[in-house]
Protein backbone atom coordinates (compact mmCIF):
# COMPACT_ATOMS: atom_id res chain seq x y z
CA UNK A 1 0.00 0.00 0.00
CA UNK A 2 1.26 3.59 -1.02
CA UNK A 3 2.31 5.08 2.49
CA UNK A 4 0.43 8.18 3.76
CA UNK A 5 3.07 10.89 2.83
CA UNK A 6 4.05 9.38 -0.16
CA UNK A 7 0.00 9.56 -1.17
CA UNK A 8 0.05 13.38 -0.25
CA UNK A 9 3.15 13.75 -2.53
CA UNK A 10 1.33 11.99 -5.37
CA UNK A 11 -2.29 13.41 -5.02
CA UNK A 12 -0.83 17.12 -5.23
CA UNK A 13 1.43 16.07 -8.46
CA UNK A 14 -1.34 14.60 -10.62
CA UNK A 15 -4.58 16.57 -9.67
CA UNK A 16 -4.58 19.31 -11.76
CA UNK A 17 -3.61 17.75 -14.66
CA UNK A 18 -6.19 14.55 -15.39
CA UNK A 19 -9.94 13.68 -15.51
CA UNK A 20 -10.40 9.50 -15.82
CA UNK A 21 -14.08 8.60 -16.56
CA UNK A 22 -14.86 5.13 -15.10
CA UNK A 23 -15.13 3.52 -18.19
CA UNK A 24 -13.13 5.48 -20.72
CA UNK A 25 -14.69 6.34 -24.39
CA UNK A 26 -12.13 5.60 -26.45
CA UNK A 27 -10.71 1.69 -24.62
CA UNK A 28 -7.70 1.48 -27.44
CA UNK A 29 -5.71 4.41 -28.80
CA UNK A 30 -4.93 5.29 -32.66
CA UNK A 31 -1.95 6.07 -34.12
CA UNK A 32 -0.74 8.16 -37.36
CA UNK A 33 -1.10 4.26 -39.08
CA UNK A 34 -4.67 4.27 -38.68
CA UNK A 35 -5.93 7.63 -39.95
CA UNK A 36 -3.38 6.95 -42.94
CA UNK A 37 -5.13 4.01 -43.88
CA UNK A 38 -8.18 5.75 -43.14
CA UNK A 39 -7.62 8.78 -46.02
CA UNK A 40 -6.14 6.29 -47.70
CA UNK A 41 -9.67 3.94 -48.48
CA UNK A 42 -11.09 6.85 -49.07
CA UNK A 43 -9.41 8.11 -51.60
CA UNK A 44 -9.22 4.42 -53.28
CA UNK A 45 -13.05 4.68 -52.67
CA UNK A 46 -13.83 7.98 -54.69
CA UNK A 47 -13.78 6.04 -58.23
CA UNK A 48 -17.13 5.57 -59.22
CA UNK A 49 -16.28 2.19 -60.30
CA UNK A 50 -15.05 1.01 -57.45
CA UNK A 51 -16.93 2.91 -54.35
CA UNK A 52 -17.16 1.81 -50.97
CA UNK A 53 -18.12 -1.82 -52.22
CA UNK A 54 -20.21 -4.31 -50.49
CA UNK A 55 -17.46 -7.37 -49.35
CA UNK A 56 -14.11 -6.16 -50.02
CA UNK A 57 -10.45 -6.81 -50.18
CA UNK A 58 -10.14 -4.59 -46.95
CA UNK A 59 -12.96 -6.94 -45.13
CA UNK A 60 -11.65 -10.26 -46.12
CA UNK A 61 -8.47 -9.03 -45.38
CA UNK A 62 -9.37 -8.27 -41.20
CA UNK A 63 -11.44 -11.42 -41.47
CA UNK A 64 -8.29 -13.25 -41.82
CA UNK A 65 -6.10 -11.45 -39.44
CA UNK A 66 -9.04 -11.55 -36.58
CA UNK A 67 -9.52 -14.82 -37.04
CA UNK A 68 -5.73 -15.96 -37.32
CA UNK A 69 -5.47 -13.96 -33.83
CA UNK A 70 -8.12 -15.91 -32.09
CA UNK A 71 -6.61 -18.57 -33.49
CA UNK A 72 -10.05 -20.00 -35.32
CA UNK A 73 -10.84 -21.20 -38.75
CA UNK A 74 -13.87 -18.34 -39.36
CA UNK A 75 -14.15 -14.64 -38.47
CA UNK A 76 -17.10 -13.10 -39.73
CA UNK A 77 -17.12 -9.32 -39.40
CA UNK A 78 -20.54 -7.33 -38.48
CA UNK A 79 -21.46 -3.45 -37.17
CA UNK A 80 -21.88 -4.17 -33.72
CA UNK A 81 -21.58 -6.68 -30.90
CA UNK A 82 -25.21 -6.40 -29.94
CA UNK A 83 -26.05 -7.69 -33.51
CA UNK A 84 -24.11 -10.39 -33.24
CA UNK A 85 -25.58 -11.73 -30.12
CA UNK A 86 -28.86 -11.61 -31.72
CA UNK A 87 -27.27 -13.67 -34.80
CA UNK A 88 -26.28 -16.27 -32.39
CA UNK A 89 -29.85 -17.00 -31.09
CA UNK A 90 -30.99 -16.63 -34.82
CA UNK A 91 -28.67 -19.87 -35.28
CA UNK A 92 -30.14 -21.22 -32.31
CA UNK A 93 -33.56 -21.32 -34.20
CA UNK A 94 -35.35 -21.00 -30.87
CA UNK A 95 -38.88 -22.36 -30.35
CA UNK A 96 -41.79 -21.14 -27.58
CA UNK A 97 -40.50 -22.44 -24.29
CA UNK A 98 -36.80 -22.56 -25.19
CA UNK A 99 -34.51 -21.48 -22.30
CA UNK A 100 -31.09 -20.00 -22.52
CA UNK A 101 -29.02 -19.79 -19.46
CA UNK A 102 -27.71 -15.99 -18.66
CA UNK A 103 -25.37 -14.46 -16.11
CA UNK A 104 -27.50 -11.95 -14.20
CA UNK A 105 -24.40 -10.08 -13.63
CA UNK A 106 -23.98 -8.34 -17.35
CA UNK A 107 -25.07 -6.19 -19.93
CA UNK A 108 -28.35 -6.33 -20.81
CA UNK A 109 -27.46 -7.33 -24.40
CA UNK A 110 -27.07 -10.54 -24.14
CA UNK A 111 -30.57 -10.77 -22.18
CA UNK A 112 -32.17 -8.90 -25.15
CA UNK A 113 -31.17 -10.81 -28.12
CA UNK A 114 -32.79 -14.18 -26.68
CA UNK A 115 -35.66 -12.31 -25.33
CA UNK A 116 -35.78 -11.14 -29.45
CA UNK A 117 -35.60 -14.66 -31.07
CA UNK A 118 -38.58 -15.68 -28.25
CA UNK A 119 -36.29 -17.68 -25.87
CA UNK A 120 -36.85 -17.27 -22.54
CA UNK A 121 -34.03 -16.08 -20.38
CA UNK A 122 -33.03 -17.67 -17.19
CA UNK A 123 -30.40 -16.17 -14.97
CA UNK A 124 -27.72 -17.24 -12.82
CA UNK A 125 -25.04 -16.33 -10.53
CA UNK A 126 -21.63 -15.53 -10.74
CA UNK A 127 -18.51 -16.47 -9.03
CA UNK A 128 -17.81 -14.09 -6.57
CA UNK A 129 -14.03 -13.73 -7.27
CA UNK A 130 -14.14 -14.52 -11.25
CA UNK A 131 -17.51 -12.58 -11.78
CA UNK A 132 -17.61 -14.89 -14.16
CA UNK A 133 -20.79 -17.91 -14.65
CA UNK A 134 -20.84 -20.14 -11.72
CA UNK A 135 -20.42 -23.71 -13.05
CA UNK A 136 -22.57 -25.14 -10.44
CA UNK A 137 -25.02 -23.01 -10.33
CA UNK A 138 -25.42 -23.14 -14.20
CA UNK A 139 -25.99 -26.89 -13.94
CA UNK A 140 -28.54 -26.43 -11.30
CA UNK A 141 -30.47 -24.03 -13.82
CA UNK A 142 -30.23 -26.79 -16.59
CA UNK A 143 -34.20 -27.94 -17.43
CA UNK A 144 -35.10 -29.78 -20.77
CA UNK A 145 -35.66 -26.83 -22.12
CA UNK A 146 -32.25 -25.30 -22.29
CA UNK A 147 -31.34 -24.62 -25.46
CA UNK A 148 -27.78 -23.16 -24.62
CA UNK A 149 -25.08 -21.78 -21.87
CA UNK A 150 -24.51 -17.87 -23.02
CA UNK A 151 -21.41 -16.85 -20.81
CA UNK A 152 -20.14 -13.52 -20.52
CA UNK A 153 -16.26 -13.09 -20.59
CA UNK A 154 -17.03 -10.43 -17.73
CA UNK A 155 -14.96 -7.35 -17.88
CA UNK A 156 -11.77 -8.57 -19.37
CA UNK A 157 -11.64 -12.16 -18.10
CA UNK A 158 -12.70 -15.55 -19.65
CA UNK A 159 -15.45 -17.78 -18.20
CA UNK A 160 -14.69 -21.60 -17.33
CA UNK A 161 -15.01 -22.66 -20.69
CA UNK A 162 -13.90 -26.10 -19.97
CA UNK A 163 -16.26 -26.43 -17.13
CA UNK A 164 -19.48 -24.94 -18.75
CA UNK A 165 -18.57 -27.45 -22.07
CA UNK A 166 -18.56 -30.10 -19.92
CA UNK A 167 -21.97 -29.54 -18.27
CA UNK A 168 -23.35 -28.67 -22.06
CA UNK A 169 -22.35 -32.24 -23.00
CA UNK A 170 -23.83 -33.89 -20.07
CA UNK A 171 -27.15 -32.37 -20.28
CA UNK A 172 -28.35 -32.44 -23.72
CA UNK A 173 -31.63 -31.21 -25.25
CA UNK A 174 -34.00 -34.00 -25.58
CA UNK A 175 -33.87 -32.88 -29.39
CA UNK A 176 -30.87 -30.88 -30.31
CA UNK A 177 -28.31 -32.82 -28.64
CA UNK A 178 -25.56 -31.18 -26.46
CA UNK A 179 -26.51 -27.34 -25.69
CA UNK A 180 -24.71 -24.98 -27.10
CA UNK A 181 -22.15 -22.53 -25.34
CA UNK A 182 -22.07 -19.02 -26.62
CA UNK A 183 -19.56 -16.56 -25.35
CA UNK A 184 -19.91 -12.83 -25.08
CA UNK A 185 -16.36 -11.64 -25.15
CA UNK A 186 -17.50 -7.62 -25.52
CA UNK A 187 -15.34 -6.81 -22.84
CA UNK A 188 -12.98 -9.14 -23.21
CA UNK A 189 -10.84 -9.22 -26.72
CA UNK A 190 -7.36 -10.30 -26.40
CA UNK A 191 -7.53 -11.93 -23.23
CA UNK A 192 -6.59 -15.39 -23.10
CA UNK A 193 -7.81 -18.87 -21.36
CA UNK A 194 -5.24 -21.82 -20.65
CA UNK A 195 -3.43 -21.92 -24.16
CA UNK A 196 -6.16 -20.50 -25.95
CA UNK A 197 -6.95 -16.75 -27.47
CA UNK A 198 -10.31 -15.86 -25.74
CA UNK A 199 -12.70 -16.90 -28.46
CA UNK A 200 -11.76 -20.53 -29.17
CA UNK A 201 -13.49 -22.56 -27.38
CA UNK A 202 -17.29 -22.42 -27.69
CA UNK A 203 -19.72 -22.82 -30.35
CA UNK A 204 -19.14 -19.10 -31.59
CA UNK A 205 -17.94 -16.01 -29.75
CA UNK A 206 -18.90 -12.16 -30.48
CA UNK A 207 -16.69 -9.58 -30.11
CA UNK A 208 -17.39 -5.86 -29.80
CA UNK A 209 -15.47 -3.17 -31.20
CA UNK A 210 -17.30 -0.56 -30.02
CA UNK A 211 -15.40 2.95 -28.79
CA UNK A 212 -14.99 2.06 -25.20
CA UNK A 213 -13.29 -1.49 -26.21
CA UNK A 214 -10.57 -3.29 -26.03
CA UNK A 215 -9.96 -2.46 -29.89
CA UNK A 216 -12.12 -0.31 -31.96
CA UNK A 217 -13.42 0.40 -35.60
CA UNK A 218 -14.31 3.91 -35.69
CA UNK A 219 -16.65 3.59 -32.64
CA UNK A 220 -18.77 0.74 -34.25
CA UNK A 221 -18.18 -2.40 -35.52
CA UNK A 222 -17.96 -6.56 -34.29
CA UNK A 223 -17.11 -9.68 -35.26
CA UNK A 224 -18.31 -13.47 -34.25
CA UNK A 225 -15.59 -16.25 -34.81
CA UNK A 226 -16.01 -19.72 -34.91
CA UNK A 227 -14.80 -23.36 -36.25
CA UNK A 228 -18.09 -24.61 -37.56
CA UNK A 229 -17.91 -24.11 -41.10
CA UNK A 230 -21.55 -24.56 -41.47
CA UNK A 231 -22.56 -21.76 -38.83
CA UNK A 232 -20.11 -19.91 -40.54
CA UNK A 233 -21.66 -20.01 -43.85
CA UNK A 234 -25.47 -19.39 -42.28
CA UNK A 235 -23.75 -16.08 -40.31
CA UNK A 236 -22.15 -14.68 -43.12
CA UNK A 237 -26.07 -15.30 -45.06
CA UNK A 238 -27.38 -13.45 -42.18
CA UNK A 239 -25.23 -10.50 -42.47
CA UNK A 240 -25.75 -10.07 -46.16
CA UNK A 241 -30.13 -10.48 -46.82
CA UNK A 242 -29.98 -14.27 -46.80
CA UNK A 243 -27.41 -14.94 -49.91
CA UNK A 244 -30.70 -16.07 -51.72
CA UNK A 245 -31.67 -19.03 -49.76
CA UNK A 246 -32.96 -17.78 -46.37
CA UNK A 247 -33.90 -14.70 -44.64
CA UNK A 248 -31.36 -11.69 -43.77
CA UNK A 249 -30.05 -8.71 -43.82
CA UNK A 250 -27.85 -5.68 -43.92
CA UNK A 251 -25.45 -6.34 -40.39
CA UNK A 252 -22.10 -5.64 -42.36
CA UNK A 253 -18.73 -3.69 -41.52
CA UNK A 254 -18.03 -1.37 -43.64
CA UNK A 255 -14.57 -1.27 -45.77
CA UNK A 256 -13.00 2.03 -43.94
CA UNK A 257 -13.66 0.33 -40.65
CA UNK A 258 -12.33 -2.81 -41.78
CA UNK A 259 -9.33 -1.05 -42.77
CA UNK A 260 -9.17 0.51 -39.26
CA UNK A 261 -9.56 -2.75 -37.51
CA UNK A 262 -6.34 -4.18 -39.44
CA UNK A 263 -4.07 -2.11 -37.95
CA UNK A 264 -5.80 -2.25 -35.01
CA UNK A 265 -5.66 -6.46 -34.51
CA UNK A 266 -2.23 -5.86 -35.19
CA UNK A 267 -1.72 -3.85 -32.34
CA UNK A 268 -3.92 -5.70 -30.01
CA UNK A 269 -1.91 -7.69 -28.09
CA UNK A 270 0.53 -4.16 -27.22
CA UNK A 271 -2.49 -2.52 -26.23
CA UNK A 272 -3.96 -5.29 -24.25
CA UNK A 273 -0.51 -5.83 -22.88
CA UNK A 274 -0.01 -2.62 -21.47
CA UNK A 275 -3.53 -3.18 -19.10
CA UNK A 276 -2.37 -5.64 -17.97
CA UNK A 277 1.20 -4.41 -16.62
CA UNK A 278 -1.02 -1.73 -15.51
CA UNK A 279 -3.57 -3.46 -13.22
CA UNK A 280 -0.43 -5.80 -11.57
CA UNK A 281 1.27 -2.84 -10.44
CA UNK A 282 -2.03 -1.33 -9.16
CA UNK A 283 -2.20 -4.89 -7.14
CA UNK A 284 1.11 -3.79 -5.56
CA UNK A 285 -0.16 0.19 -4.73
CA UNK A 286 -3.26 -1.67 -3.10
CA UNK A 287 -1.73 -4.83 -1.52
CA UNK A 288 -3.05 -4.38 2.03
CA UNK A 289 -5.82 -2.09 1.60
CA UNK A 290 -8.21 -4.00 3.58
CA UNK A 291 -11.13 -3.03 2.51
CA UNK A 292 -10.34 -3.91 -0.94
CA UNK A 293 -10.62 -7.64 -2.50
CA UNK A 294 -8.71 -6.53 -5.88
CA UNK A 295 -9.66 -8.33 -9.13
CA UNK A 296 -9.00 -11.90 -9.24
CA UNK A 297 -6.69 -13.28 -12.13
CA UNK A 298 -7.30 -17.90 -12.02
CA UNK A 299 -3.61 -19.30 -13.18
CA UNK A 300 -5.14 -20.60 -15.98
CA UNK A 301 -6.43 -17.61 -17.32
CA UNK A 302 -4.52 -14.17 -18.62
CA UNK A 303 -6.51 -11.19 -18.11
CA UNK A 304 -7.66 -8.62 -20.51
CA UNK A 305 -8.55 -5.95 -17.93
CA UNK A 306 -11.20 -3.94 -19.47
CA UNK A 307 -12.18 -3.22 -15.73
CA UNK A 308 -10.66 -3.05 -13.08
CA UNK A 309 -13.63 -4.97 -10.96
CA UNK A 310 -12.82 -4.92 -7.12
CA UNK A 311 -15.09 -5.20 -4.05
CA UNK A 312 -15.62 -3.51 -0.73
CA UNK A 313 -17.04 -5.55 2.10
CA UNK A 314 -20.21 -6.53 2.70
CA UNK A 315 -20.82 -3.79 5.63
CA UNK A 316 -19.99 -1.29 2.80
CA UNK A 317 -22.67 -2.24 0.50
CA UNK A 318 -24.44 -0.09 -1.49
CA UNK A 319 -24.53 3.56 0.43
CA UNK A 320 -20.93 3.42 1.75
CA UNK A 321 -19.60 1.99 -1.80
CA UNK A 322 -21.55 4.86 -3.80
CA UNK A 323 -19.81 7.47 -1.33
CA UNK A 324 -16.52 6.44 -1.89
CA UNK A 325 -17.27 6.71 -5.63
CA UNK A 326 -18.84 10.24 -4.88
CA UNK A 327 -15.40 11.07 -3.37
CA UNK A 328 -12.87 9.92 -6.23
CA UNK A 329 -15.13 11.82 -8.61
CA UNK A 330 -16.08 15.10 -6.89
CA UNK A 331 -12.39 15.60 -4.97
CA UNK A 332 -10.15 13.31 -7.42
CA UNK A 333 -11.27 13.58 -10.55
CA UNK A 334 -11.47 9.52 -10.97
CA UNK A 335 -14.72 8.23 -12.18
CA UNK A 336 -15.43 4.80 -11.33
CA UNK A 337 -18.28 2.51 -12.39
CA UNK A 338 -21.06 -0.30 -11.16
CA UNK A 339 -20.21 -3.12 -14.13
CA UNK A 340 -22.95 -4.43 -13.87
CA UNK A 341 -25.81 -5.07 -11.57
CA UNK A 342 -28.20 -7.60 -12.63
CA UNK A 343 -29.90 -6.69 -15.26
CA UNK A 344 -33.36 -7.96 -14.06
CA UNK A 345 -32.89 -4.83 -11.35
CA UNK A 346 -30.93 -2.35 -13.82
CA UNK A 347 -33.58 -3.06 -17.05
CA UNK A 348 -36.70 -2.87 -16.47
CA UNK A 349 -38.37 -4.65 -19.42
CA UNK A 350 -35.59 -7.41 -18.39
CA UNK A 351 -37.28 -7.47 -14.98
CA UNK A 352 -40.75 -7.62 -16.47
CA UNK A 353 -39.62 -10.39 -19.32
CA UNK A 354 -38.32 -12.70 -16.11
CA UNK A 355 -40.91 -12.60 -13.56
CA UNK A 356 -40.22 -14.67 -10.34
CA UNK A 357 -36.54 -14.85 -10.71
CA UNK A 358 -34.22 -12.92 -8.41
CA UNK A 359 -30.64 -14.11 -7.41
CA UNK A 360 -29.86 -12.93 -4.17
CA UNK A 361 -26.20 -13.57 -3.95
CA UNK A 362 -26.11 -11.64 -7.27
CA UNK A 363 -27.76 -9.13 -5.85
CA UNK A 364 -25.77 -8.33 -2.98
CA UNK A 365 -22.80 -9.14 -4.92
CA UNK A 366 -23.72 -6.31 -7.45
CA UNK A 367 -24.12 -3.99 -4.06
CA UNK A 368 -20.34 -4.60 -3.37
CA UNK A 369 -18.73 -4.31 -6.79
CA UNK A 370 -17.20 -1.33 -8.55
CA UNK A 371 -14.03 -1.10 -11.28
CA UNK A 372 -11.96 1.86 -11.18
CA UNK A 373 -10.34 3.81 -14.16
CA UNK A 374 -8.06 1.97 -16.62
CA UNK A 375 -6.68 2.90 -20.11
CA UNK A 376 -3.93 1.32 -22.13
CA UNK A 377 -2.72 4.97 -22.57
CA UNK A 378 -2.06 5.53 -18.57
CA UNK A 379 1.29 6.32 -17.38
CA UNK A 380 2.58 4.74 -14.17
CA UNK A 381 1.81 8.47 -12.43
CA UNK A 382 -1.41 8.16 -13.26
CA UNK A 383 -1.90 4.92 -11.81
CA UNK A 384 -0.26 5.73 -8.62
CA UNK A 385 -2.60 9.22 -8.66
CA UNK A 386 -5.49 6.85 -8.89
CA UNK A 387 -4.39 4.60 -6.28
CA UNK A 388 -3.53 7.12 -4.13
CA UNK A 389 -6.91 8.66 -4.04
CA UNK A 390 -8.54 5.45 -3.93
CA UNK A 391 -6.92 4.74 -0.54
CA UNK A 392 -7.68 8.24 0.78
CA UNK A 393 -11.05 8.06 -0.14
CA UNK A 394 -11.10 4.56 1.56
CA UNK A 395 -9.26 5.98 4.94
CA UNK A 396 -11.89 9.04 4.82
CA UNK A 397 -14.58 6.43 5.06
CA UNK A 398 -13.37 4.24 7.71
Amino acid sequence: MIEAEQRKEILKRERSTIYLHGEPLLGSYYTEEEIEVVVKTIRASMDPAVGFGFMTEEIYNFEREFADFCGVEHCISINGAGTGLDMAMMALDLEPGDEVIVPAINFKAAALSVIGQGGKVVWCDVDERTFQADPEDVERRITPRTRAIYPVHMNGLSAPMDELLDIAERHPHPKHGALKVIGDAARACGGRYKDTRIGKKGWMTVFSFHTQKNMTTLGEGGAVVTDDGELAKRLKALRQFGGGYTWGTNYKMTKVQAAVGSVQVRRLAEMVESRHRLAHQRHKLLEGVPELTLPYEPPDCWHSFYLYTCLVPEDWAGEKRGRMMEIMKEEYGVGCTIANPPQYIQVPYLREMTPGQDLPRSNKLAERLFCVSIHPRMTTEHNEYICAALIEAIKRLS
